[in-house]
């Protein structure tokens, strides 16, 4: 049974790891920094280690879907991400094909058995 558990847990998290660019995407509509993500995004139910946030941030950055500020006000600087222009494309295209394979994939998990 152990075993089974760790294949299980290893394929949840292949599963999980597939949408983590949409999840993340879709919280910058409004300009976040790294901690306040990973806050907003455990309310709504996933849990994400900034050490995976991070660098994700910093890969959709140079991928050019994001912007980021640095501001200075406060105790420490903080650097807010936020969509760009193509971020905000990228987040509509691939709300697109989610909503798409998620209906294929109940489809498919739902089929009744051919006897």
């Amino acid at each position: 049974m152990g075993n089974n558990q760790h294949t299980t847990d290893g394929l949840i998290q292949e599963l999980r790891r597939g949408t983590l660019v949409l999840s993340v995407l879709s919280q910058l509509k409004r300009p976040q920094y790294g901690y306040s993500l990973v806050q907003c995004l455990a309310q709504k139910g996933l849990n994400i280690e900034q050490s995976t946030l991070y660098p994700l941030l910093r890969r959709l950055e140079k991928q050019e879907l994001l912007k980021s500020d640095w501001e200075l006000t406060g105790t420490r600087p903080r650097r807010y991400y936020q969509l760009n222009e193509n971020g905000k494309e990228m987040l509509q295209e691939l709300s697109d094909e989610w909503n798409r394979l998620a209906e294929v994939v109940k489809k498919l998990t739902q089929e009744e058995e051919i006897k």
